[in-house]
């Protein structure tokens, strides 16, 4: 099944009964109408802003009482590093959601994503906040990347990637080289790979940016002692220029 197959009817009645369990005043039949047997014919990412769009219609117009209610719609935390991209796809709209309005309160946003993640990805999500707000983001990414959970790390790092896929560049890794370098560096040795390889690619995609920095990076890191996580994030980052 391709991605976009996921959000048909089905998906749009049963996230429909989600969002009325957590929101007295949804709108359910204005969300459903606009959306049922209309989507056929659209990707993705349309099949995804049509969703919001709905959602927006359907309702309340406070950002952040909104997004107090999502909170409650989230259910069980992943158990397992990779579950997110089997089992988290029904919540990929709340996260568009904030991707699109989340600097209506973006620390809320922020604290909202970081419980998304440990269901679905929010690498999205954060983006635009990282844009508006870069300093105090990052403080908090770095945070982060000492959480327990893995999801979060992972967040953390994947977020910030300057040439994220399915995503606009974003140059924040650059503007705010010292306090990116602190978040890549306490990843350094983490022991899932799930975060080793979200900071390789950090690396790969710094490299073709700007090399000199990724080199500094790395220079820093052996001079302070080796892993075999950072050995391993190391290759994965240089892998390109191992080619060349």
């Amino acid at each position: 099944m391709k991605y976009k197959d996921y959000y048909n009817d089905d998906y749009i009645v049963d996230f429909s009964h989600k969002l009325q369990a957590v929101m007295p005043d949804f709108d359910e039949k204005t969300f459903t109408g606009e959306l049922i047997g209309r989507m056929e014919d659209k990707e993705l990412f349309s099949r995804l802003d049509c969703i919001v769009d709905a959602m927006q219609k359907s309702m309340a117009g406070d950002y952040s009482q909104n997004i107090e209610s999502f909170f409650h719609m989230l259910g069980p935390q992943l158990q397992q590093p990779e579950g997110m991209f089997n089992l988290g796809w029904w919540l990929w709209p709340a996260g568009r959601y904030v991707e699109r309005c989340g600097n209506e309160n973006w620390s809320l946003s922020l604290a909202f994503v970081k419980e998304l993640t440990k269901r679905f990805t929010g690498e999205f999500a954060v983006r635009p906040l990282l844009k508006e707000h870069p300093q105090e983001v990052m403080d908090e990414l770095i945070q982060w990347t000492l959480d327990e959970n893995v999801h979060v790390r992972r967040l953390a790092s994947e977020g910030v990637r300057i040439r994220l896929p399915w995503s606009k560049k974003l140059y924040t890794a650059l503007d705010e080289f010292e306090r990116y370098t602190v978040l890549l560096t306490n990843l350094k040795d983490d022991p899932e790979k799930f975060v080793q390889k979200s900071v390789g690619n950090n690396l790969n995609d710094l490299y073709k940016e700007a090399p000199e920095k990724a080199d500094f990076i790395i220079s820093q890191w052996r001079r302070a002692g080796q892993s075999k996580a950072q050995e391993w994030i190391i290759k994965h980052g240089m892998r390109n220029q191992n080619k060349r």
